[in-house]
């Protein structure tokens, strides 16, 4: 009587998959809640969360967060970071807020609360450079509806997980404040697109930079290196070796170092350093490629492009 065949059929020498075996995760998604004082900043920490590419809701009714957080899941898959503006602005939805949290945190899912204050003072001195009345205030004065948006907002302060005061700041030290605190400091840099292009198809429009390298010979007038670009090495070990090339990058970059940490200062985001010759084909785009080399070795997020490559 012959034996029974094996129930398995994984090949021999192949491991079983044990049932055990955990699914890989996807990105893990986050929910923050943005609220506080009318006039603290609200729609500036929206405006810097866009910026760090989160989908931002503004004035949304709590009762509707369930179903935003919903579009979260992996099933619907398009938005992994939201951030909803939740205020008084919402009037009697407002209310509801509390509730609506509660079950959030009962069902698990994560979220964190940022909560925005100013003195009232400063509240109204900024409502009245404005010219705009308080949600609260009716036919009273602006103290009047700041005092009843206190009261309201009492229990979420509490219950907040960050709390920016923006009574001493400005927009710029708002803007390093909340991303210090959504991002711990990360992707906080400057990002920097280095862009060659021809001047005789104009000058980028979106350029803070530009810099003409026509002063370097041009390979054009080369046959061996006319088909060639300034992404090829032989063009680009041409380029490079012309006499005074090499140490025009390197001081132009050291040029740009001061500019750099001003554009950090002021909280510019990005920067574009356009780099120009007659075509856009052979010396920008080497000396682009420089340029963007040496940003990156001194720790800048640098980005290269070729607006007219490939246009002749």
């Amino acid at each position: 009587m012959s034996s029974e065949p094996p129930t398995t059929t994984v090949p021999s020498g192949i491991p079983v998959l044990e049932a055990t075996t955990p699914t890989p995760r996807g990105e893990l998604p986050e929910l923050l809640l943005i609220t506080g004082m009318s006039g603290a900043g609200r729609s500036r920490a929206a405006a810097v969360l866009e910026d760090l590419d989160w989908y931002v809701v503004d004035n949304l009714p709590p009762q509707l967060l369930p179903q935003m957080v919903r579009m979260m899941s992996a099933a619907h898959g398009a938005v992994h970071r939201l951030a909803a503006v939740v205020d008084v602005r919402g009037r009697e939805f407002f209310r509801d807020l509390v509730e609506v949290i509660d079950g959030l945190r009962e069902s698990g899912f994560p979220y964190r609360l940022l909560f925005l204050d100013a003195s009232d003072p400063v509240l109204v001195q900024r409502f009245e450079a404005v010219r705009r009345p308080h949600p609260l205030q009716g036919e009273r004065r602006i103290l009047d509806g700041i005092a009843d948006e206190r009261e309201l907002m009492r229990g979420m302060r509490e219950r907040a997980d960050i709390v920016i005061d923006t009574t001493e700041l400005n927009v710029h030290d708002l803007a390093r404040e909340v991303r210090a605190a959504v991002t711990g400091g990360e992707g906080d840099a400057l990002r920097v697109n280095v862009l060659s292009f021809g001047f005789k198809y104009g000058l980028p429009l979106d350029a803070d930079h530009v810099v003409d390298v026509r002063f370097l010979s041009n390979p054009y007038w080369i046959g061996e290196l006319r088909h060639l670009t300034g992404r090829d090495e032989p063009v680009r070990d041409y380029v490079l070796g012309l006499p005074g090339a090499s140490l025009f990058v390197e001081r132009y970059v050291d040029a740009l170092e001061p500019v750099l940490a001003g554009y950090e200062t002021e909280d510019k985001r990005y920067a574009t350093v356009a780099v120009g010759c007659t075509g856009g084909k052979h010396r920008s785009v080497a000396i682009s490629e420089a340029v963007a080399a040496a940003l990156r070795q001194r720790g800048h997020r640098v980005v290269v492009s070729h607006r007219d490559l490939g246009r002749e």
